[in-house]
């Protein structure tokens, strides 16, 4: 059974997107840190448990980008005798992190807004509504350096969600400390923290049941199975094509195994080229690395005879 693996640089965008996500990991990270260390400052400061709650929720968002940077350097190391994929997978787990950090945030969130609810805390409205203010720009700044990479790449979309929902997050302290600068209505605070943690509860569900989906080798979202199958069994030689599975070598990177069966009579160099044609369909589909076996049926008794 003749079997070879292939991967067409022209056309796999992985190391390109690895690299742009990476560089966007080590800015964020660094802007956020900074973020963080004077929102606690000044929360401190202040006396504003608003500014040092949201410092806690920032710090948490630090975290998983350097989660993330460190799951990017491992997905780099070349493959070992133990692990001959390397460390690829464990941007796949990364990212799975990243959506169970933001559920527990989620979950905090909730919890405090409920605990504000029972004992409102004075809050310095407009002290916190200009540190806030600058909480949006930070943030926003962070997340567009993951908008372009967000769909292909699960740990960019993981940060992109975390700097969003903390965009989110500050804009609705911002609204919150105008107001009750201007009004007192204290529970203003905890109202708009359990409508923000509504709101990313949808997509940060989706985040978790993607990387649980590629840690399971589940074929990834965004690859329609019949639409491989259609475009393999389309290769001319092929009569049809089983025993294929297709998963995620990390969260960039898709590979496939398949058998071709293919039609009696044709030569090496058309097997070759046939191969060729094949990776190419599966290039466009996203799957970058491709391990194909071939199987001739013989016409005369249908017998399966493997080259």
């Amino acid at each position: 059974m003749a079997h070879d693996h292939h991967d067409h640089a022209g056309h796999t965008h992985g190391p390109t997107v690895l690299t742009s996500v990476n560089r966007a990991l080590i800015i964020g990270a660094i802007l956020n840190a900074g973020y963080v260390l004077v929102e606690f400052t000044l929360g401190f400061y202040y006396n504003s448990l608003a500014l040092i709650a949201d410092a806690g929720h920032n710090l948490s968002d630090v975290a998983s980008l350097l989660l993330s940077l460190l799951a990017f350097r491992l997905a780099r190391v070349r493959q070992t005798p133990s692990f001959t994929y390397g460390y690829r997978k464990s941007t796949v787990l990364a990212s799975l992190t990243n959506a169970v950090i933001l559920l527990i945030t989620i979950g905090a969130i909730f919890w405090e807004s409920l605990q504000r609810f029972r004992h409102p805390e004075p809050v310095a409205g407009g002290a916190v509504a200009w540190v806030a203010a600058v909480g949006i720009v930070v943030n926003t700044v962070s997340a567009l350096l993951f908008f372009r990479n967000k769909e292909h790449d699960l740990n960019a979309k993981g940060a992109y969600l975390h700097l969003a929902v903390d965009a989110l997050v500050s804009l609705g302290v911002v609204v919150a400390g105008i107001l009750i600068n201007y009004t007192g209505w204290t529970w203003l605070d905890p109202v708009i923290g359990i409508l923000v943690a509504v709101i990313i509860m949808g997509s940060t569900w989706r985040l978790l049941t993607d990387s649980l989906r590629l840690s399971m080798d589940g074929i990834p979202i965004g690859i329609d199975l019949p639409a491989v199958l259609a475009d393999l069994r389309a290769v001319t030689g092929v009569k049809d094509v089983h025993h294929v599975h297709i998963w995620a070598m990390s969260t960039t990177e898709n590979a496939l195994t398949a058998h071709l069966v293919l039609q009696p009579g044709l030569s090496d160099s058309q097997i070759v080229a046939l191969k060729q044609d094949a990776r190419h369909r599966l290039e466009h589909q996203k799957i970058s690395h491709a391990t194909l076996e071939t199987e001739i049926v013989a016409e005369d008794d249908c017998k399966t005879v493997v080259c």
